[in-house]
């Protein structure tokens, strides 16, 4: 595998290049690229017998100057950077990786062939998994880039010292180097590989700074060169004139207006649609709690689970959510139970031999392999609800019939949890909205998983962009059909996908009759505009003009085209 750096070749002047936005911001900057990994010598000798142990003991010295290095960047870090170092850190920490590297190495590879080879064959097996697991590549291939590093005596990559507001360009930005971040110098980040559910892009995201990825001749840029990245249209374009720079000032300010505005969510006539954060942390809930969002629709309990041995206990698990809780007073925190498995693997309850794990024993369906874990989460949550006297909503992710749905509020109302919901992502649950909603308190909607599994695409593929697009009128179908069984059943519909975070399909989502929307606090004020700007048989006309189409291009131009009249300006879309 090569580690040459890519040699620059700058487009000309008024060139765009595409990918996948995230944000609404736009700025204009000069490119800093990121430092390319060290290249690995093509001539590496092997490893005599004689100097095996010596050679393997360098390399774990080497792994463990990386995990020191990577934990006292989180120790000295803070908010979402500190998981996501620390799980960095865990990796070059990883029993196995070293064990495949030393066997390499005993074999009598050279260290750092032996390590490519190692690292090869964990990347091939995250990708095949696919989803969360698939995102960790980047952070698995900077650990070795850090490794490699070490092993030959050079500066680790990453990106250089900024010394002046620049937008920051690479192959696809480790998570250690997005977490580490000179905030205030960085305008933008864009990478030619990830997903917009990277690491990467969800601290962009949280710390409010426009991303890009999938974008691909980025790294053909030079330093230096002046480009506008505008993260709602998905455009990076080169010397842009000047009139480009003023419009994305217009709409910042635009911005900063919007984000005065501290009201409930609601349309135009005073209709209720709740306006929520996603979290995942107890961190997170403090951080979202003191902004203007009414609740958190989504705490990702997963993020308790993940990168460790055994299971977190039933008294660690409810102190966190105790603080969760707590933290957003008596305002609507819906928490969603363990959705881990497949791509989001555990290491004491993930099946080994699943050959298409995507669809096996995920969410919910770990009660059918580890029962206990699920049934701690839920004993866990009953102690959160009666030490803090306040009321979780608690969800359970894939449930696919009306009799799963029944099991899981059972178990969890036995725990004392009055407020019972379960997850739509699966078409199954979404043409049996009816009978799910007579067994539990309310439904939310993952937008991402429900267009994964209704187009049979997976949503981490950016050649397959067009298929998962969320107003794929399919998707939208199905949508539509679980907030109407709401409707007839009197309960809450959410949606907590990515699908929330977009101004104007909220204003579908509300004509559709969705009830709360939850999503990075940061999207919040132009959500909140949007559909404040609509009466509700506005948004409802909005919503069937979407319908209507034939394709997923199509529906979002019907939305647009029927937008009350100034929104798409003000909002940039």
């Amino acid at each position: 595998m090569s580690h040459d750096a890519t040699t620059a070749t700058t487009p000309g002047p008024g060139t765009v290049l595409h990918g996948v936005g995230v944000g609404r911001a736009g700025v204009v900057g000069p490119v800093v690229q990121v430092a390319g990994a060290p290249a690995v010598p093509a001539d590496e000798p092997g490893t005599a017998p004689d100097q095996v142990e010596a050679v393997q003991e360098r390399v774990a010295a080497a792994f463990d100057a990386v995990a020191a290095g990577l934990r006292a960047q989180a120790d000295a870090a803070s908010g979402p950077a500190v998981d996501v170092l620390g799980a960095t850190a865990q990796m070059a920490d990883d029993k196995a990786l070293r064990k495949q590297t030393a066997a390499g190495i005993a074999g009598g590879s050279g260290p750092v062939s032996a390590l490519d080879k190692a690292v090869d064959g964990f990347a091939t097996m995250f990708e095949q998994a696919g989803g969360y697991l698939a995102e960790r590549v980047t952070d698995l291939r900077s650990v070795r880039d850090r490794v490699v590093a070490h092993v030959l005596g050079v500066p680790e990559p990453g990106v250089p010292t900024l010394t002046q507001p620049s937008v920051v360009v690479g192959k696809d930005l480790a998570p250690a180097d997005t977490a580490t971040l000179d905030v205030s110098h960085v305008l933008a980040i864009v990478t030619e590989l990830g997903g917009p559910t990277s690491h990467t892009a969800i601290i962009a995201g949280q710390l409010g700074i426009p991303c890009l990825v999938r974008v691909a001749g980025a790294t053909g840029l030079a330093d230096g060169t002046v480009v506008a990245v505008d993260a709602a249209a998905g455009t990076v374009e080169v010397d842009p004139a000047p009139e480009v720079a003023d419009a994305f000032a217009q709409r910042a300010e635009v911005a900063a207006h919007l984000a005065e505005d501290h009201a409930p969510g609601a349309t135009a006539d005073g209709h209720r649609v709740l306006l929520l954060a996603n979290i995942g942390t107890a961190e997170d809930a403090e951080r979202a709690a003191a902004q203007a969002v009414e609740g958190s629709g989504l705490f990702r309990t997963e993020v308790l689970f993940l990168e460790r041995e055994t299971a977190p206990t039933r008294e660690e698990q409810a102190a966190t959510y105790a603080r969760a809780l707590r933290a957003f007073g008596d305002r609507k925190v819906v928490i969603r139970t363990l959705d881990a498995g497949a791509d989001k693997p555990l290491k004491f309850a993930t099946q080994p031999d699943e050959e298409n794990p995507a669809l096996g024993v995920r969410g919910y369906r770990l009660v059918r392999t580890v029962p206990d874990v699920v049934t701690t989460q839920l004993e866990a949550l009953g102690d959160a609800r009666r030490e803090t006297g306040l009321e979780p909503w608690v969800m359970a992710p894939m449930i696919a019939t009306p009799g799963e749905a029944h099991d899981f509020a059972a178990a969890a109302r036995a725990q004392g949890i009055t407020k019972v919901g379960v997850m739509v992502e699966i078409p199954a649950a979404a043409l049996r909205a009816d009978a799910i909603l007579a067994e539990v308190d309310f439904v939310s909607i993952g937008s991402n998983d429900l267009a994964q599994y209704t187009m049979a695409t997976d949503r981490l593929r950016g050649e397959l962009a067009d298929l998962i697009d969320l107003w794929q009128p399919a998707v939208l179908d199905l949508v539509a059909a679980t907030a109407a069984a709401g409707q007839r059943a009197g309960k809450d519909v959410g949606v907590c996908g990515e699908s929330a975070s977009d101004p104007l399909m909220a204003v579908v989502l509300t004509g559709l009759g969705i009830t709360s929307l939850s999503m990075a606090p940061v999207a919040v004020p132009a959500v909140r505009y949007a559909v404040k700007a609509h009466t509700l048989e506005q948004a409802r006309a909005v919503g069937q003009a979407a319908l209507a189409a034939d394709d997923a291009p199509g529906a979002r131009a019907a939305a647009l085209a029927a937008l009350a009249p100034g929104v798409a300006d003000a909002l940039g879309i």
